[in-house]
């Protein structure tokens, strides 16, 4: 069962180190995957955040976005890009959480708006005043980059659409490359997805909407990202992954992986 640790936390939020920029240092060995994950201030207002949709406030017990952003690293001041930003749930916090000196850049395919007809959702989060740390970016997949270096790309439950016609599918020995080149050195990138099944690798991709995460690992390690790590703080061993994720009977409860990738801190 997944519960909310916001005011399990609250307290060590005030020792968290939320002022901190992320930057090219190595990081410190992973915590075990299952070790509880102290929450900062930053993220904490940020969900918090009485500004946020109540549909969106609503979903917060199923996606833990308090857990997954502080597991990111997601600190004050950082550039983040939102990779495939859909509706802009995660983008909304994002832009709470890195505050005024951080920016947002939502990055929405352009491969997926031809097939939309229509502007990005995000864009009305653009324009809002309240998030003025937030610009869309409408580009291909493989021309992904941003205007300044990145110490975070974040992609939520989409990783696993770039391989389907839905995007392309996009070559993701390019696109992820594309992303080792945006980071910073020692920048993260995030990516979380529904799981399908061990040994099925792409084979879900299309018609279930997940994907083996070794699939994703092997890809990302392949562009010079080290693994760092995985929280488990959504996964869900009653899933059983063998239907689609929008099945009534496990929406919004899939088993999902939640892994850490880092740029080494000598790469350009």
């Amino acid at each position: 069962m997944r519960k909310p640790l916001l005011s399990l936390v609250a307290a060590l939020a005030l020792t968290a180190c939320a002022t901190t920029p992320m930057g090219p240092v190595e990081p410190p060995p992973p915590p075990p995957a299952d070790a509880p994950v102290a929450i900062p201030a930053n993220i904490i207002a940020a969900v918090e955040n009485p500004l946020r949709p109540e549909a969106d406030s609503k979903r917060d017990a199923d996606r833990l976005p308090a857990q997954v952003l502080a597991f990111a690293g997601v600190r004050t001041g950082a550039k983040v890009a939102d990779l495939i930003p859909g509706g802009g749930y995660f983008t909304r916090i994002l832009s709470r959480a890195v505050g005024p000196r951080g920016h947002v850049y939502a990055y929405v395919p352009d491969e997926l708006t031809k097939l939309a007809k229509r502007e990005p959702a995000v864009n009305a989060i653009a324009a809002d005043p309240a998030y003025k740390n937030v610009s869309v970016i409408l580009n291909t997949l493989p021309n992904f980059s941003a205007p300044e270096k990145l110490d975070l790309v974040f992609t939520a439950q989409n990783y696993h659409d770039m391989h389907t016609p839905l995007m392309g599918p996009a070559d993701l020995s390019v696109v992820n490359r594309k992303i080792f080149q945006a980071l910073k050195p020692g920048g993260v990138y995030l990516v979380l997805d529904h799981s399908a099944q061990p040994g099925t690798g792409l084979r879900d991709s299309e018609k279930l909407h997940r994907i083996d995460p070794e699939t994703v690992k092997a890809e990302v390690t392949a562009a010079g990202f080290v693994f760092e790590g995985e929280s488990r703080v959504l996964r869900d061993a009653a899933d059983k992954r063998n239907v689609s994720v929008f099945d009534p009977s496990i929406r919004g409860k899939t088993d999902q992986f939640i892994y850490k990738f880092r740029k080494p801190a000598g790469a350009r």
